[in-house]
């Protein structure tokens, strides 16, 4: 097996993505202690370098705006530079490829995408999306490494965690809001359940980011006329992502989304319920006991990004039992 001493990974997608692809760098890490690691990953998601200390540079590209190719071309630069003996890349883009052949990074590995991108990396590597996503990248570590899948792990620092504190995070990713993409229950919906949640007297902690605001707000009013004394609200209080990381690392249970708090529950291997209304939890959340998927099972689910791009108007995949929540706790 080659000796790589300077990696670089790229890794375009949002926090969880990033978080899903720890396992490629806790393996790498692990086989070359000595290597120093680059990852190449979206301006969106530059604050997950906070949540590991195995990262020894990153960069961003911004892949996915109007400027893309320009962003292609700064990558390009950026790894013909940067003497790297290493490159793994995640994504599907026939051009990437390309871009990496002409870098003359010795070792180049990614999707087995195209009849070109076999003849132009080193390895090109099935791509099996029918698992969950972070054994699907893990594969790109292969051709590489000498150990076997881990869960994703970050760097958290937290005494202990709290007996019968839940927290609740209703929030999905900007991206989500911006194309209108539903994949979660309503305000009035989340306020019922933490109100099931204070009456069998758990500790209740609300959080959320930036883009959560009219959610919380919402929240906040239909909770006005509760017993809050068992109700801490934390919203604009964690003032980044690995504040968020801390709270929830903290905490007995984590009920979210499929949305990144639901990966840094995994992360930091806190119990994690997460409702799945159109996406594939058995592609996002790993076959664990503590790691629970809640759906109602309708027979159209799930549809999102497999046959539908967008949310379709029926959606009663969302209908979803709160009790089910409630017996998992």
């Amino acid at each position: 097996m080659n000796s790589f001493k300077n990696i670089l990974l790229i890794n375009f997608g949002g926090i969880g993505d990033e978080i899903l692809f720890m396992p490629v760098i806790q393996c790498l890490k692990k086989t070359y202690p000595e290597s120093k690691i680059t990852l190449c990953l979206e301006g969106r998601s530059k604050s997950f370098v906070s949540l590991t200390t195995l990262i020894d540079n990153f960069f961003c590209i911004d892949i996915k705006t109007k400027n893309k190719y320009l962003e292609m071309l700064k990558l390009y630069f950026k790894a013909l530079s940067g003497g790297y003996d290493l490159v793994i890349s995640s994504g599907a883009n026939p051009l990437i490829s390309v871009l990496l052949f002409f870098t003359g990074i010795r070792t180049r590995i990614g999707y087995k995408t195209s009849n070109l991108s076999k003849i132009l990396l080193t390895n090109a590597v099935n791509l099996n999306k029918n698992q969950y996503a972070a054994n699907m990248y893990f594969d790109l570590a292969l051709p590489v490494v000498n150990c076997v899948f881990e869960l994703p792990q970050i760097n958290v620092e937290v005494n202990k965690r709290e007996q019968n504190a839940v927290i609740v995070h209703p929030g999905v990713s900007r991206i989500s809001v911006q194309k209108n993409i539903i994949k979660i229950f309503s305000a009035e919906v989340w306020a019922d359940l933490i109100k099931k949640l204070l009456e069998k007297n758990k500790k209740v902690i609300l959080a959320g980011g930036p883009d959560d605001e009219e959610c919380i707000l919402k929240i906040r009013e239909e909770l006005k006329n509760s017993d809050l004394t068992n109700f801490v609200d934390m919203y604009g209080k964690t003032k980044n992502i690995y504040d968020l990381a801390k709270l929830i690392k903290k905490s007995e249970v984590l009920i979210c989304s499929d949305s990144a708090p639901m990966h840094i529950g995994v992360a930091t291997d806190t119990k994690t319920i997460a409702i799945f209304g159109p996406t594939d939890e058995n592609k996002l959340l790993p076959e664990s006991e503590k790691f629970i998927a809640i759906t109602n099972n309708s027979d159209c689910r799930p549809c999102l990004w497999e046959k539908r791009q967008t949310t379709c108007s029926n959606l009663k995949c969302l209908n979803i039992d709160l009790n089910k929540i409630l017996e998992n706790i």
